[in-house]
């Protein structure tokens, strides 16, 4: 066995014997180092031929190290002289990977110097030729005075000399072959738990370290001088120095030497953020324990990976469920999507016979002027305080979605009164809001749809509702309507109104009539208002039916550019009579959106050769309220060109009177549901009032449409209003019957004696 194979078998160290198994020399052996101890101390001759008859190799080393007194057999065994080893080195003696292990066992025996000789020890010497053997040595401490023996009877007394330790040497190299297997065995042991990477600690039955392996010092960092001294206690504290939690680890020892035949397995947290796996079993020698084995392993990365795998598990699993809520939910105001509603309605339709089943759709009234006019934050919240009002008006398994924009649907499943919760919404939305210190009032209009004799499906059924929604917002808006029969015949009437109006507009049956307005100031008509006039089958078409159906289709365009077109060709030589006079044309705020608009009017009032500043563009308040300002800019441009234009229908949207001087306006035109207030004249109508003195305060003209009666007409004289427009004066009619309307308006306004009235302003 080479020295390598020596060092793999038995470690750095020389490994103690069980006291048990000393040899029947060892008695021997001690005689022999208590004759050494006398002989070290200077007492008789016969010790010193006591020592010189041991046929043992015996010297005695101080606690550096150095070799202060061989016996005979000393020579004898290593080949050396007494001369040539006393004062040197004891390693020498040594093989490679047991020359560290005297230097322990002096520690150790200095650690209870009461204990006499230690078991003995097994190791390789080192001959002066080279050679090595295997031998058997035995220690114990001794207390020289202050003479050592050396080579001479008498040597000289030693002043530095201080605790030594007899080492007795027997060469064993005959029990070679009967260890060889044990060697092999021992050898392969070491081999496994110095290859593992588990840390190994085996500790006696009296609870005192008898082993471990490299794993273990390196992976709890224990200094080796630590082991070495021998001190349990330091190395214990050293360990549980390093814990989150060290009481657990002393109380699973505790446990486990209580019940010594237990095996365990545990988890140890390191501060510095290490994770050990701690195993312990008995070590067992003939089913008898006298000890316990505690391996140690270290599974951070494993930890942390798994970690990891958590980690990225449970992000996993938060964005699958944000998904599914995505899937399903409106992210704004968290109810239920379309997809989901949908489903949900299938499946009650699929529920048993006889359950009721309900579906109340409804959208908002108006809803897009308060995102043009407060923003879309507000509008956001509107739509998350519907939501909310929504959601407490019915049961907690009824469904409340959002379709999408200003849309929603509740469906009721087994309702006892559907009726009863559409009511309840109504009223709900009625309650006003603040948003941003600014008081909403919701309006909604809803439609109630239910399964009933007829077999229908989902898309029926919300097709209904839709239709008694649509419904619901012609009567008025701000209520609701249940579906009816007749409703679906109104949205076949809606759909072919569309398509004959398409094709009214593709063959040029939109006609032009002209309405006159008188000037207060000159008592005379000096403006008409260009109608669109559609007619069908011998009627007209009242254009609040089919305007509506023109900017939902987009054939507003083709007819808004018509009406220009014809009112500038028709009106071109009246309005050259007179620079005065002036035509004014609705515009769609459909029109407006198009980024060619003011180029469009511009080249019509050329190509007809109208002056522009004689052309008078009528629009509602709500086209000003576009978010990237492309409307104000259109008009500021047509303005610019001397186009004039009047804010229509004024009162009846949600702007303020203090924001007329940030518009591009010129005039302004009261609703007739203002000056329908006035039925005697001897009203009081501050309203009235405000609007047309704030008016005339920011240099704006004011209009009022609608006047029908005498006392209407006098009563906004009084208030001086600059022009008047209503049946009153005349109806609508088409160019040829203009000259006989104007003339009759002149004469309906000297009956009111506008003249004596315009004099006194």
């Amino acid at each position: 066995m080479t020295s390598a194979q020596r060092r793999d078998a038995h470690g750095a160290a020389a490994v103690p014997r069980d006291a048990g198994e000393a040899t029947p020399a060892a008695g021997q052996a001690a005689t022999g180092q208590a004759a050494a101890g006398q002989a070290a101390t200077g007492q008789a001759p016969s010790s010193q031929a006591v020592l010189e008859s041991c046929p043992d190799a015996l010297l005695v080393v101080v606690e550096d190290g150095t070799i202060r007194m061989v016996n005979a057999a000393t020579e004898r065994l290593f080949g050396y002289t007494r001369d040539e080893l006393l004062g040197q080195d004891h390693r020498m003696l040594l093989a490679e990977g047991f020359r560290s292990g005297f230097q322990r066992l002096f520690f150790a025996l200095r650690r209870d110097v009461d204990g006499g000789a230690l078991p003995p020890v097994e190791a390789y010497g080192l001959r002066r030729d080279g050679s090595e053997f295997q031998g058997e040595i035995t220690c114990s401490l001794v207390f020289p005075a202050a003479r050592v023996v050396g080579t001479a009877p008498n040597p000289p007394a030693d002043p530095d000399a201080g605790l030594c330790m007899a080492v007795l040497i027997r060469d064993t190299s005959h029990r070679l072959e009967a260890d060889t297997e044990l060697r092999a065995a021992m050898s392969l042991l070491t081999a496994t738990l110095e290859s593992t990477a588990d840390g190994i600690l085996v500790v006696s039955g009296k609870g005192q370290i008898a082993g471990v392996n490299n794993q273990f010092t390196s992976m709890w960092g224990i200094p080796r001088e630590l082991l070495a001294a021998r001190d349990d206690d330091a190395v214990l504290a050293f360990v549980l120095d390093q814990l989150v939690d060290p009481a657990q680890f002393i109380e699973k020892i505790t446990a486990l030497y209580a019940d010594p035949d237990q095996e365990s397995h545990d988890v140890l947290d390191f501060r510095d953020g290490r994770t050990f796996e701690r195993y312990s079993r008995p070590q067992l020698v003939a089913d008898e324990v006298v000890g316990r084995v505690w391996s140690f392993r270290d599974v951070t990365p494993a930890r942390i990976a798994q970690d990891q795998i958590n980690q990225a598990m449970a992000d996993l699993a938060e964005q699958a469920a944000q998904l599914k809520d995505l899937a399903f939910k409106d992210p704004l105001t968290r109810l239920f999507n379309r997809q989901l509603f949908n489903d949900r309605l299938a499946g009650a339709l699929q529920g048993p016979l006889g359950t009721a089943v309900d579906v109340l759709l409804l959208d908002l009234d108006d809803f897009k002027e308060v995102n043009d006019i407060h923003g879309h934050h507000a509008g956001d919240q509107m739509l998350i305080e519907v939501g909310r009002r929504l959601r407490a008006c019915v049961r907690p398994d009824d469904v409340v979605a959002r379709l999408g924009g200003d849309e929603f649907v509740v469906l009721l499943v087994g309702s006892l009164d559907a009726e009863a919760a559409a009511e309840r919404i109504v009223e709900a939305l009625k309650v006003p809001l603040r948003i941003d210190g600014t008081m909403l009032r919701p309006s909604l209009s809803l439609g109630l749809a239910s399964i009933s004799e007829d077999a229908v499906d989902a898309s029926e059924l919300l097709r209904r509702a839709d239709v008694a929604m649509y419904a619901a917002k012609t009567a008025g808006k701000n209520r609701y309507l249940r579906f009816r029969p007749e409703m679906m015949a109104a949205l076949v009437e809606r759909t072919e109104m569309e398509a004959g109006l398409r094709l009214a507009v593709d063959s040029g049956q939109i006609a032009v009539h002209y309405q006159p307005i008188l000037s207060a100031r000159h008592g005379a008509v000096v403006k008409v208002e260009a109608l669109a006039r559609w007619e069908r089958d011998g009627d007209l078409v009242p254009p609040q039916e089919f305007i509506p159906v023109a900017e939902r289709s987009g054939l507003i365009m083709e007819i808004g550019t018509e009406v220009l077109l014809t009112g500038c060709t028709e009106m071109k030589s009246w309005l050259a009579e007179d620079p005065v006079r002036s035509l004014a044309v609705n515009v769609s705020g459909v029109q407006l959106q198009h980024g060619d608009f003011a180029e469009l009017v511009l080249a019509v009032t050329e190509s007809c050769g109208v002056d522009p500043r004689q052309l008078v563009l009528e629009v509602t308040e709500s086209v000003f309220f576009d978010d990237d300002c492309h409307v104000i800019q259109q008009l500021a441009a047509l303005r610019k060109a001397g186009v004039r234009v009047a804010l229509d229908d004024f009162g009846t949207g949600y702007s303020s009177l203090g924001r007329l001087q940030d518009l591009p306006v010129d005039t302004l035109k009261i609703d007739q549901s203002f000056v329908s207030m006035i039925h005697t004249g001897a009203e009081k109508l501050p309203i009235l009032t405000s609007m047309i003195s704030m008016a005339h305060g920011l240099g704006l003209t004011v209009t009022a449409e609608g006047v029908e009666t005498e006392q209407q007409a006098k009563y906004l004289l009084r208030l001086e209003c600059d022009s008047l427009q209503g049946f009153l004066f005349s109806r609508p009619e088409p160019r040829p019957l203009l000259a006989s309307a104007i003339g009759r308006s002149a004469a309906a306004f000297t009956a009111l004696g506008g003249d004596r009235v315009s004099g006194n302003r």
